[in-house]
């Protein structure tokens, strides 16, 4: 992973909106509301047709005002990176060509799916590959989306990757730094190949597009052998007392006393109830990425893990996130593990019990935790699968007492 604006993850705060003054000053002519010069990639025009799968695949009904937009799938939410943080996704190569698409109203749209995740604390990842001069907004557009986006949404993004960069996007962002404040550039980060992508999120989770993975392989082939081999090395076997990532039939198996609810839970669940009940946005804030790094490493070494010695309650509830996210199969898919899905559900619905101080009501708990209890068999969120999921999670909290009665 390469950064030219390095990005600080444990940054709390967002950013200072620049002045209107500062805004109005940035010079658009004679580009600002013409067409952008050409960049270094190129795409056919069957790439930058929208396929007809994707207008069938949109998670809203054909008379929603925000149809025509949702259809091309442009913005995705992808379930949490591997530090908890919910991840938005905007594909550039899915924008159609200007004359097809109402730029103001995909800014609206783009502002109306932040607005169900801006509480929380979140990661957003723009594929930049398939910006063409046929599809590219104006600076001018850049500019009043700017504007739009106030502290509201920019306070919690934790952290913004630019997949693919080119020297167009590292240009503009030059142009563009009297606007952006120190903080915010500091979140920025470049991603030249996906494989980098993994430290931050699993791959396998985004739906990608086709032409950006193409375009990742292409960039990978022309490298030296000996650098491919570095950027793609070998798993590791799982080690003797592995927690993350290994099944619960396994889990169970390595158990002493053969208890069905895994350590990571029970610890995590005992915590969090004598800790957090009463945190407000509790599941909603991410935690030391160092931190979650080095509580995984420990249980997955055996060693012992102690929330209470630590000053971050939300670490305890970022690792119990992350351990349901890194299950090989969802929670919710194994018949034999009722107890722990009732386990589960029942420990969501103490915490719904102090929603009025904590403020997480059943509808917050199930946009925080419906991806990370079930997902397809293929792995890959998108809107159109996160919506039945998170209607699906807040129906089991709201009639539990129907679902899981004796």
């Amino acid at each position: 992973m390469s950064s030219d604006l390095l990005v600080d993850l444990n940054d709390d705060l967002g950013v200072d909106a620049p002045s209107s003054n500062a805004l109005d000053q940035l010079k658009l002519s004679p580009m600002g509301d013409k067409l952008w010069p050409p960049d270094d990639s190129s795409m056919s025009k069957s790439e930058t047709d929208i396929s007809k799968r994707l207008g069938e695949g949109s998670h809203l009904s054909w008379d929603h005002p925000y149809y025509d937009i949702a259809r091309h799938q442009i913005v995705e939410v992808a379930g949490d990176d591997n530090f908890g943080r919910k991840v938005i996704v905007f594909n550039a190569c899915r924008m159609p060509p200007h004359h097809e698409l109402d730029h103001h109203k995909l800014l609206m749209y783009l502002k109306a799916t932040l607005d169900q995740y801006v509480e929380s604390d979140y990661t957003l990842i723009y594929f930049h590959n398939g910006l063409t001069s046929e599809n590219k907004p104006s600076l001018s557009w850049l500019r009043d989306a700017y504007r739009e986006f106030d502290r509201k949404y920019k306070k919690n993004i934790k952290a913004l990757y630019i997949v693919h960069p080119t020297m167009f996007i590292k240009t503009l962002l030059i142009l563009f730094k009297p606007l952006i404040s120190f903080k915010f550039g500091r979140k920025i980060n470049y991603i030249n190949y996906l494989s980098e992508l993994e430290e931050v999120v699993k791959c396998e989770q985004l739906v990608i597009p086709t032409r950006v993975r193409d375009y990742d392989e292409k960039i990978r082939a022309s490298l030296k052998p000996s650098v491919q081999a570095q950027m793609s090395p070998p798993r590791s076997p799982p080690l003797p007392n592995q927690q993350f990532g290994v099944s619960l039939a396994m889990l169970r198996a390595k158990s002493s006393d053969n208890e069905a609810v895994p350590l990571v839970m029970r610890e995590t669940v005992a915590f969090l109830m004598e800790q957090g009940l009463e945190i407000e946005g509790i599941f909603r804030r991410s935690a030391n990425v160092t931190l979650v790094r080095d509580v995984q490493h420990r249980y997955n070494s055996g060693e012992e893990v102690s929330f209470s010695q630590m000053e971050d309650v939300h670490l305890a509830a970022v690792i119990l996130k992350t351990f349901l996210r890194e299950l090989p199969e969802p929670l919710l898919t194994y018949h034999l593990y009722n107890d722990i899905v009732n386990f589960h559900i029942v420990f969501l619905l103490i915490f719904y019990k102090h929603s009025e101080i904590n403020k997480m009501n059943n509808t917050n708990l199930a946009v925080v935790f419906g991806p990370n209890l079930l997902w397809g068999q293929d792995a890959a969120m998108t809107l159109s699968a996160i919506g039945p999921i998170n209607n699906f999670t807040r129906t089991l909290l709201d009639q539990h007492y129907m679902v899981f009665s004796p």
